[in-house]
């Protein structure tokens, strides 16, 4: 599996995440992201983002993209202003509570 090696890369002193973009068009992107320390995920509002800029910047997308990660898909929008606007849904993936006491010692 390429994320987990390029993740631990010498290259990468303190790791890093690794997302592979595959450009299906110019306006649809299929992302997958590997987390350091956390393996697939999801989902990576930061990855996609960045994966439409520099499908852009390559002349492979133009600056509005649909993009399919594996929770789902988020319409990016590199607009003229340099700003990057994403939207999408947003799921709850996990709810929890601690406990007082650890917090205090």
């Amino acid at each position: 599996m390429l994320g987990p090696r390029l993740e631990t890369d010498p290259l990468f002193p303190e790791r890093a995440n690794i997302g592979v973009a595959t450009v299906l068009d110019r306006d649809r992107i299929r992302l997958r992201v590997w987390e350091r320390g956390v393996g697939i995920t999801r989902a990576c509002g930061t990855g996609a983002c960045a994966a439409l800029v520099a499908g852009h910047r390559r002349g492979l997308t133009g600056r509005r993209a649909t993009v399919a990660l594996d929770g789902g898909t988020l319409d990016i929008h590199w607009r003229e202003d340099g700003h990057v606007i994403m939207t999408g849904p947003a799921t709850l993936a996990f709810e929890g509570s601690f406990d007082d006491a650890l917090l205090a010692g």
